[in-house]
């Protein structure tokens, strides 16, 4: 294989230097947008050599209007097949199945005398994003819509990189998606902070009772809540669990807390434990006072009622951000949160079909 070019640059040539000029010649006046979002780790900027074992590669999304995406697609995948180069800048550019993973499509780069099974998707843009995340921003996004998606469908329609928007569509909707309104936000910070708060006791109670196995369980779970709630305070998408860590110590305060949620994950006992947890919950509720998007909220522990375990009893800054929202419809909702807060099945998240969005009752 050749020396490691990060995936989103080879898409980038693989676009400009192989697949326009062959769309240039045989759908010519025709406008069209292409760009490699979606799955992937190179699309979070996260690939190394290791993902090219499979679904990576010389790959990217063609996007045409839905008619000449009826018109011309079919004919446009063939022609690719036929014309696009066997390899480029030394990778293969067909994709084969590699028989590891019965039952999906899952695909390697592969090399192939005959015609390639190239991974340039060809689609309209409400299509894509739909098929993505259950709903085309160019419509408008919803509560239901911003609830319902899991944080890493909406890191991966807002990173990765749009190569050519000649149809002007990619543009408005990933600006629509960068964040969450800041009445959501709110919501979806006050629940971070209502998770950490139903569990921040259990560190010391199950030691107390010589359980340092669940201690040790209750702090890994914690602390997952603490990368994930700092994420969201950074205005960054917490995505799913194989690249959670590489996110988290990508802020700066992340890299900060690392070392002390590092040391709290290998603590043999329950005080060790729990002494760092501290450190972590007022490292990360001084963070959110710099927020200023509540009044200040004092961020040191205490003791947890009359039981001689340190918490923060986060449920104060769950209250403090929920009298910043103004929205009676938030307001109303309980303290689940998006889905990712509530829900920890891959199967529901991943797939739009099987998620239930919430009730217009709800919102």
């Amino acid at each position: 294989m050749p020396s490691f070019l990060p995936g989103l640059e080879l898409s980038r040539r693989f676009y400009t230097e192989a697949v326009r000029p062959l769309l240039d010649e045989a759908l010519p006046g025709i406008p069209h947008s292409a760009a490699r979002l979606g799955s992937g780790s190179e699309v979070l900027g996260y690939d190394t050599p290791r993902s090219a074992d499979h679904e990576w590669g010389p790959r990217l999304q063609l996007f045409l209007r839905p008619e000449d995406t009826e018109t011309h697609g079919p004919r446009l995948t063939a022609l690719l097949s036929h014309r696009l180069p066997k390899t480029f800048l030394g990778h293969p550019t067909h994709f084969a199945r590699t028989g590891d993973h019965p039952g999906t499509d899952i695909r390697v780069m592969t090399g192939t005398d005959g015609p390639v099974h190239h991974r340039v998707d060809i689609m309209d843009s409400a299509t894509w994003f739909t098929d993505q995340l259950g709903f085309d921003p160019a419509l408008g996004v919803t509560t239901a819509d911003w609830l319902a998606t899991p944080t890493q469908r909406l890191a991966e329609v807002t990173a990765g990189a749009v190569f050519h928007d000649g149809l002007g569509r990619l543009a408005p909707a990933r600006t629509a998606l960068r964040w969450y309104p800041h009445g959501i936000w709110l919501y979806v910070l006050a629940c971070q902070w209502k998770r950490v708060s139903q569990e921040e006791a259990f560190v010391g109670r199950c030691g107390e009772v010589g359980d340092e196995l669940g201690s040790a369980v209750v702090a890994a779970r914690l602390i997952r809540d603490l990368m994930r709630l700092s994420l969201l305070m950074h205005r960054r998408y917490p995505p799913y669990s194989k690249w959670l860590g590489t996110a988290f110590t990508a802020t700066p305060r992340g890299a900060a807390l690392t070392p002390t949620l590092a040391a709290a994950l290998a603590a043999h006992d329950w005080p060790t434990r729990e002494h760092l947890l501290k450190h972590a919950y007022e490292a990360i509720a001084t963070h959110h006072n710099d927020l200023a998007l509540t009044a200040p909220v004092d961020p040191t522990t205490r003791p947890y009622h009359s039981r001689p375990f340190q918490v923060l009893h986060a449920e104060r800054f769950t209250a403090a951000l929920r009298a910043r929202i103004t929205d009676p419809a938030l307001r109303s909702l309980p303290d689940t949160g998006a889905i990712d807060q509530w829900v920890d099945s891959t199967d529901a998240l991943s797939d739009v079909q099987n998620r239930k969005k919430p009730g217009p009752e709800a919102i």
